[in-house]
């Protein structure tokens, strides 16, 4: 079928590759698109930056894909043509609608000279505020390969009319012999979930169901081996994949929030899966630090430390001594376990600042930094300190063990639709 969608393509036929809202799974769009060779970039537009930064995860290693993170960063390598050490042009842009049309309005994206444009999904873009900016951008590039990814090319009928008239449909369409939808395959449940966090998202489902079994999918092109008694699906499959999965045993879903139109339409009955909230691993983190404060009093040789808050006792009751040691020890984000062994506050412990590249020119607060911080790195909040926010970059202040395992993690997050770059402030 991809020989057809080529050879349409050369002929100047749009096409349209039917597919599941998942970068992963389109990969046959590779094979459509123009290499590095041809001179000019393809333009990928996406409805939000999460399935922008995926283009950029799951390309080929030959391809040079640049995702639009930051406008005024875009701006610089759209405006470089010229190979330089260490620097190539891309030959793929990936972005969310509403950035690449404002590198339109600032003559940084030519879109006439662009080889391809592809249309990730438009579903959610034709019934939205971003519908008319999908019209100019394709009839800006109206000299350049055409293709839309879509799940539901029903809903793309206007579209298709309007831009796409007589597209080459590559794939399976959701449709029966009648032309009505197809029923959803079977049962399934679904977490919502940001792409970059399914990994994480997966442990909690298995924390959550306690399955004796459970099997993540895809795994090395693997199936589910016998005796799986459930399937945690880390891709949006298509209807083919789910029907097989679903023969193995219960499946759970881990999806973005735009991914849920498309898996209402695979699976029925579909129902959310409650997995441990902040509250419970509270009070799982209270349950386990009191274990170890029973430990250790039951073990004892806590002599140093009985003499070091002596004179507090002096003053005041015991027990209000000990829950003030474990306050100030909370209140910077230690371990219960460092609380049990020494009194010693961890406000002694160093500080070291932490430089990352987002900024208010990104709109990003202190607040969505340290929510970053406590959500996806895992830090506690006494952890963090001052937040210095500025024009094109922030500065924070970390507990000096957590700093490595902290830029490690930040490398993986994305905040305000920017992929966070940190390292060690070199003015610190």
């Amino acid at each position: 079928m991809l020989d057809e969608a080529r050879a349409a393509l050369e002929r100047g036929r749009p096409v349209l590759l039917v597919t599941p809202p998942e970068p992963e799974q389109a990969r046959a769009l590779w094979d459509l698109v123009p290499t590095a060779a041809s001179g000019h970039p393809a333009l990928i537009v996406c409805a939000d930056h999460s399935t922008a930064v995926l283009w950029g995860d799951t390309a080929p290693p030959e391809r040079r894909v640049h995702v639009v993170t930051g406008l005024a960063r875009s701006a610089r390598v759209l405006r470089e043509r010229e190979p330089a050490p260490g620097f190539h042009p891309p030959d793929v842009v990936a972005g969310e609608i509403g950035d690449l049309a404002a590198l339109v309005t600032r003559s940084v994206l030519k879109l006439e000279s662009l080889a391809a444009i592809v249309v990730a999904w438009p579903e959610s873009m034709v019934t939205s505020e971003h519908a008319a900016t999908l019209d100019t951008l394709l009839a800006g590039a109206h000299g350049a390969r055409r293709i839309l990814l879509g799940w539901n090319p029903g809903i793309l009928a206007d579209l298709l009319e309007r831009q796409a008239r007589r597209a080459e449909i590559v794939g399976a369409l959701p449709v029966n012999q009648d032309g009505a939808p197809l029923r959803p395959v079977g049962p399934a449940r679904y977490v919502v979930v940001a792409p970059e966090r399914r990994a994480a998202a997966a442990r909690d489902v298995i924390d959550a169901l306690d399955p004796r079994s459970p099997f993540v999918w895809p795994s090395q092109g693997e199936a589910p081996p016998s005796g799986t008694d459930l399937v945690i699906c880390g891709l949006l499959p298509t209807r083919g994949q789910f029907a097989e999965l679903g023969k193995t045993g219960p499946v759970v879903i881990l999806t973005p929030h735009s991914g849920l139109p498309y898996l209402g339409s695979l699976a029925a009955p579909l129902e959310p899966v409650s997995v441990a909230s902040e509250a419970d691993r509270a009070r799982d983190r209270s349950a386990a630090l009191r274990a170890q404060l029973t430990a250790l009093l039951e073990q004892g040789g806590l002599e140093a430390e009985l003499a070091l808050l002596d004179p507090l006792f002096e003053h005041f009751d015991p027990a209000l001594v000990a829950g003030a040691v474990l306050a100030a020890q909370r209140r910077e984000g230690g371990s219960g376990k460092r609380a049990a062994s020494s009194p010693v506050p961890a406000a002694l412990e160093q500080r070291t600042k932490v430089f990352l590249n987002v900024g208010k020119k990104d709109k990003a607060s202190a607040k969505d930094i340290v929510g970053a911080l406590i959500r996806e790195v895992g830090l506690a909040k006494g952890d963090i300190g001052r937040v210095d926010v500025r024009e094109t970059f922030s500065i924070v202040e970390l507990t000096a063990a957590r700093v490595p395992e902290a830029v490690q993690a930040l490398g993986r997050v994305v905040i305000k639709g920017r992929r966070v770059t940190a390292r060690l402030d070199r003015y610190a």
